[in-house]
Parts: C-alpha cells; structure tokens; sequence
C-alpha cells in the first residue's frame, strides 16, 4: 500500500464464462479508467486466481473510506454507461472495505 493510502476496497469478482473476454475489456477500458479519476482513488491493481474462487480481485488503493460516500463515487456508482449495465447482468461480486491500523509503537511518546 503506498504511503498516502489509508484504505482499501477489495473486490472480488465471478463472471460467466461466455462474458468473461468481455467482461475484462469492460474492466480495462471503462470501470478501471472510471474509478481512478474519482478524486480519492489513489491506485488500482487486478489479479486473477491461480486456484480457487472467486476467479478476480480487484483491489483500489484509497485514501480513506471515507471517498466511498464522497460525492464523486457515489455519482459514479448511481450513474451506468449502456455497456456497464450489460455487464452487471454477467457477474457477481463481493465487497470489502478495510482501514490501515496503525502501529502504536511509530506514534510519538506523549509527554
């Protein structure tokens, strides 16, 4: 995690296998691209599953939950092209948020 995010939204993703070439373009090219000009949104990295399930991660680098109930996210999140309407239909996915825990032991002495 880079040293200005504070938190993480972790998305874990199946997609029917008939949609799934699409669905990774639909992720590179629109949601992707969508997501990280959200002011807030600092990084984001995809990985695919080597064994198990779900088969994607996706994994977005924030600067604090708190962008999730900004007014730029939720805007994106209430607004659908066409083509992410038509993907929703194809997939299903689960959603996490975590807070970094800071160490007690880096905070300064208190005098």
């Amino acid at each position: 995690m880079s040293k200005e995010a504070r938190a993480l939204l972790l998305v874990a993703m199946d997609v029917e296998p008939e949609y799934e070439e699409e669905f990774n373009r639909w992720y590179w090219e629109e949601h992707l691209p969508e997501r990280l000009a959200i002011e807030g949104f600092l990084d984001a990295k995809r990985y695919v599953a080597v064994e198990g399930a779900p088969k994607y991660l996706a994994i977005y680098e924030l600067e604090s939950a708190d962008v999730l109930r900004s007014d730029g996210y939720t805007k994106a999140a209430a607004q659908s092209t066409p083509w992410t309407t038509r993907m929703r239909q194809h997939y299903r996915f689960t959603r996490n948020i975590y807070v970094e825990i800071e160490n007690p032991k880096s905070a300064p002495a208190p005098r």
